[in-house]
């Protein structure tokens, strides 16, 4: 990554926690002349300093989907405690999420800005120093295990930065984040954890990311023939989100998973999590998605449907007397996920710099803009890997063309009542040349993560031995 984490400079002066207003440099506040606030500016500062909770962030605060975000960090060198904190104070303290708690009174449930003591939210855990030099991996993925079963408190903001100061295989320490997703979106945060940091040719310069790329096709057709293409697209359209909301609400009142080996028991989101995660290469990746003209996403949920498809085809056969080479998955399973989809542009980098500067938020966009495509995978084992793929993209091609997610942005709370959280996160996140495929198990439900990521990685391998050969 070209880029290095650095505190933000701030050019204004402090702000006072006793009455909400900036002091500029020089000591003059904001307010008339004699430095008294009038009431009309009383009022613009408190509406600055709440904002309702967005739909999809009270969904996150539900009981049964009483969700967080656990973001592992690896970094090359130890950590310095001190500059972590002075650099938190300048950045993520700043930015309105990071500095508010949610209130629920007489008005809907809001945020409302707070003073933030940094020490609150940095912990250093006292673990056991026998333990991280014989299996330090081990240490790691236990301790954050243990965060899926503590609580934040909500009389703070929801937000704390655990620091694991040992070597492991992969990092020199180990910097873990957790977040409570009613904060923002994933988008939001690895846009603002780019804010962050810092090219290390200037260290006064944001990161340079490449441009989105727009494709203008060429407009060799007809006015009239391009009217009719459009208004076809339309019908489409409208037609696809109607089935989609039709299935959407069927689910909701009659139809149900099968029950797998994957589905938990009553209670399961409330169970705690072990996280694992298994790193395979991208460039393998690209390489299947080149040959099989489709996207990354395509390639990733061909790869899932495979992965899954030959981890409960092993736990149906357990305890079977039946040869290894047959096949012991029942036909038509019905295996739905969620899909979580961002219905928004990522904010800028540049504007979320400015948000944590000024400490509000400007022309930034933030928080859980979010809305659900209920995939069902195709579970089955094909003789030929490729059409795990291939069913994959015809599978994703056909939700783009629906408006589902934004339907499903603002019936948020049915998510809840459908699926709840009932055994099985999964998480791909790209790196560099890498791509990290990340679980959060219920380890009654799912006893051996570790084999559903072999299973991950073999369907992997498998396809991208069986793509044609230039």
């Amino acid at each position: 990554m070209a880029s290095r984490r650095r505190p933000l400079s701030i050019k204004t002066g402090r702000e006072d926690s006793g009455s909400g207003v900036e002091e500029k440099e020089g000591g003059e506040g904001k307010g008339t002349d004699n430095g008294e606030i009038t009431e009309a500016e009383e009022e613009e500062e408190e509406e600055e300093e709440e904002e309702p909770v967005s739909p999809a962030g009270r969904l996150f605060l539900q009981p049964r989907f009483n969700c967080h975000i656990v973001s592992v960090m690896g970094c090359g060198k130890r950590l310095d405690v001190d500059a972590v904190k002075a650099g938190l104070e300048v950045t993520l303290v700043r930015h309105p999420r990071f500095s508010s708690i949610q209130v629920s009174d007489e008005k809907p449930l809001r945020w409302v800005r707070t003073k933030v003591n940094v020490e609150d939210h940095v912990i250093i855990p006292d673990l056991d120093p026998n333990a991280t030099s014989a299996n330090p991996d081990k240490v790691v993925e236990d301790y954050v295990a243990s965060l899926s079963s503590t609580t934040m408190d909500h009389s703070r903001p929801l937000w704390d930065l655990h620091i694991l100061n040992f070597v492991t295989s992969e990092a020199a320490a180990v910097a873990i984040l957790r977040i409570h997703h009613s904060l923002g979106d994933g988008i939001s945060l690895m846009s603002l954890f780019l804010a962050c940091t810092r090219q290390c040719s200037d260290p006064d310069r944001l990161p340079s990311l490449p441009d989105a790329r727009s494709s203008t096709a060429a407009n060799s057709r007809s006015g009239i023939l391009e009217l009719l293409l459009w208004v076809w697209a339309g019908l489409v359209l409208a037609w696809h989100t109607l089935v989609d909301v039709v299935l959407f609400t069927a689910t909701l009142a009659f139809v149900k998973d099968t029950r797998t080996p994957l589905v938990g028991m009553e209670g399961v989101e409330f169970h705690p999590k072990r996280f694992l995660h298994r790193t395979v290469s991208l460039d393998d990746i690209k390489d299947i998605k080149k040959a099989m003209n489709c996207t990354v996403n395509d390639v990733l949920v061909g790869i899932t449907s495979a992965g899954l498809s030959r981890y409960l085809d092993r736990r149906y056969g357990e305890g079977d007397d039946v040869k290894k080479e047959k096949k012991r998955l029942p036909a038509n399973i019905r295996l739905r996920t969620a899909l979580l989809v961002n219905i928004r542009r990522t904010p800028g980098i540049h504007a979320l710099a400015e948000m944590m500067e000024k400490g509000k938020g400007g022309g930034a966009k933030w928080g859980n803009k979010l809305g659900y495509m209920v995939l069902q995978f195709p579970i089955a084992i094909f003789e030929d890997p490729l059409e795990y793929i291939r069913r994959g993209k015809a599978i994703a091609e056909r939700k783009k063309n629906s408006l589902e997610a934004v339907f499903t942005y603002w019936s948020a709370w049915v998510i809840v009542k459908i699926f709840g959280i009932e055994a099985l996160t999964l998480h791909f996140q790209s790196y560099t040349n890498t791509m990290k495929i990340v679980v959060a198990v219920d380890e009654l439900t799912i006893p051996n993560p570790n084999q559903l990521l072999d299973d991950l990685t073999e369907s992997l391998r498998l396809i991208k031995d069986a793509i044609p050969r230039s």
